[in-house]
């Protein structure tokens, strides 16, 4: 028997040190780290002691006997990746985080954001020694979108909130939520009562099509559509037009593919989760049968990752539709290629699959490949969506997407934008408008020069742009609290005036309804109350002011 890591992965990388053979890979280490869909554990060296399934917090772990059916296949798939990728001989060192002598000061951390990457940073500045952590949310509940951006079945990856609320427990750690940096409280002022301030804001905006037509009502962004699904107080009161029998996505990656699954969901299957109750009601009237997803890339350069994809072939009530003209020479070749990366071939293996699927009176998710939008159709809404069939040519920096062929229009009253999310600038700081990202050195903020801003440090998407997965904002956050750890040991942070009794009395006088710690717990307490008496997970609150009767409650 050997155990073996399947679709939930999140990379958060806490099974690789637990490992007493140090048969998981990729390693944080490893160069494929960086772009790894998942980790994998080596059949041949595993021996069975189970260290790793008591370290994932996902539950993403299984012993290879034990494999559901829709699982079954992740044996392979972590056979593979060591077919590909030999499991080097012997254990590297492993370079231990440096910690605060017992001698000095104390030092104290504001963290902007409760999302994974400011949780990540948190954990890691706890594990230094003599710190002491405030972390600001300018909604009433935590986790960022660990709670709001993972799709509503996925509900094993929303286990990593559970191993940070555990590790959280501490007075050393302070939760602020129901503030907001900027308004509430300036830079400045988490200056004078901190060493330091890390900014893990992520990426709440979204990129645009840029096309004639794309702000008819109709058309949404996929940050929009996920937000209110998940229950964001910030997008309660939308409404989406399900009255058509077609939507269309713009674009393959994995939040294009949770859009797609809830679209095409049974209600009923719905209930079992915490997607919130507004947008359950709302999808028991919805009369989509199909959703199209547009990418102008190849098969071979779709964004979705192999295990999400493979995941659509188990929807109980859905076909997955793709043209067998596009499993094209290229692909064949690639199939038939020993030295094609596991990770490629297995989602143009699926691929292959799907085309050859036999297909039903069912919903249908279809994947049109190599087609990008010229415009969204209509008047006073949207009725459509004009696209063209791309061909890849020779273009700076290698092949790109050409426009081919005259357009088509496709029918459609809802058109969802999923072509990535961007950053927002941050009051007081220095900001990269075309990256939609904070410029940093090592998570170090700095302006346009290279000066680094004294105090100010990223994590996170906000740093590194919206890419990789929960589990990848660990190795950053570790980056980015070496940084700020070495500036203060070796004197190059200013010490703060005011300790964080006065930062507590000054967010008493300003933020009336801030929300500690003890407020969060008695919301979770009461939402997971709600939905065990429907039956449910939890019941999410979706009104600010309902979230902090909650807390006071």
């Amino acid at each position: 028997m050997a155990y073996v890591i399947t679709q939930r992965c999140c990379n958060d990388a806490s099974c690789v040190t637990e490992c007493p053979v140090d048969c998981i890979r990729p390693r944080p280490e490893d160069p494929e780290f960086a772009t790894a869909e998942m980790l994998h554990i080596d059949p041949d060296t595993c021996i069975d002691c189970g260290a790793c399934v008591e370290a994932c917090p996902v539950g993403a772990i299984h012993a290879d006997e034990e494999l559901p059916d829709v699982l079954s296949r992740y044996a392979e798939i972590n056979a593979a990746w060591f077919a590909h990728h030999p499991l080097d001989s012997g254990i590297a060192p492993v370079d231990m985080p440096r910690r605060l002598s017992r001698d000095s000061d104390t030092l104290r951390v504001a963290i902007v954001g409760t999302g994974p990457a400011a949780c990540y940073a948190a954990e890691n500045l706890v594990g230094r020694g003599n710190v002491e952590v405030e972390m600001f949310d300018r909604l009433p509940a935590p986790w960022g979108l660990a709670r709001y951006g993972v799709a509503p079945d996925h509900a094993e990856t929303r286990g990593v909130t559970d191993m940070f609320a555990s590790a959280f427990k501490r007075d050393t750690v302070r939760f602020h939520l129901n503030v907001e940096v900027g308004r509430d409280i300036s830079h400045a002022e988490l200056l004078t009562h901190c060493h330091a301030v890390i900014y893990a804001v992520g990426a709440s905006a979204d990129r645009r099509l840029e096309v004639p037509g794309e702000d008819l009502p109709g058309c949404w962004s996929a940050t929009e559509f996920v937000a209110w699904y998940n229950g964001h107080p910030d997008f309660a009161d939308h409404s989406f037009d399900f009255s058509g029998e077609r939507a269309v996505i713009v674009g393959n990656g994995n939040v294009a593919l949770d859009v797609a699954r809830v679209l095409t969901a049974d209600p009923d299957r719905l209930t079992a989760t915490d997607i919130a109750g507004h947008a359950i009601e709302a999808l028991r009237h919805s009369t989509i049968r199909e959703v199209v997803l547009l990418g102008r890339r190849p098969l071979a350069n779709a964004s979705f990752s192999g295990p999400e994809f493979l995941a659509l072939g188990h929807l109980p009530d859905t076909d997955i539709v793709i043209d067998p003209a596009d499993i094209d020479d290229e692909v064949r070749a690639a199939l038939d290629d020993p030295g094609t990366d596991p990770a490629l071939l297995l989602k143009l293996r699926l691929a292959t699959e799907y085309a050859h699927r036999d297909t039903g009176d069912r919903k249908r998710i279809v994947f049109r490949f190599l087609t990008s939008p010229t415009a969204v159709s209509g008047t006073e809404r949207v009725t459509g969506i004009d696209c063209v069939r791309n061909e890849m040519v020779p273009g700076p920096g290698g092949l790109v997407p050409t426009p081919a062929t005259d357009a088509e229009t496709v029918d459609t009253a809802l058109v969802l934008r999923a072509i990535g999310y961007r950053g927002k600038a941050v009051p007081d700081l220095p900001f990269d408008e075309a990256r939609g990202v904070i410029p940093h050195e090592h998570g170090r903020v700095v302006d346009a020069t290279g000066t680094p801003a004294p105090g100010a440090y990223v994590s996170g998407w906000i740093k590194r742009g919206p890419r990789g997965v929960i589990g990848s904002n660990r190795r950053d956050a570790e980056e980015t609290v070496t940084a700020l750890v070495d500036d203060f040991t070796t004197g190059r942070l200013g010490a703060p005036s005011q300790d964080r009794e006065a930062l507590a009395a000054l967010l008493a006088r300003r933020c009336p309804d801030r929300v500690d710690r003890d407020g969060w717990t008695a919301i979770d307490a009461a939402e997971k109350a709600n939905g065990a008496g429907a039956g449910r997970p939890r019941e999410k609150f979706t009104r600010v002011a309902d979230l902090v009767a909650a807390a006071r409650g």
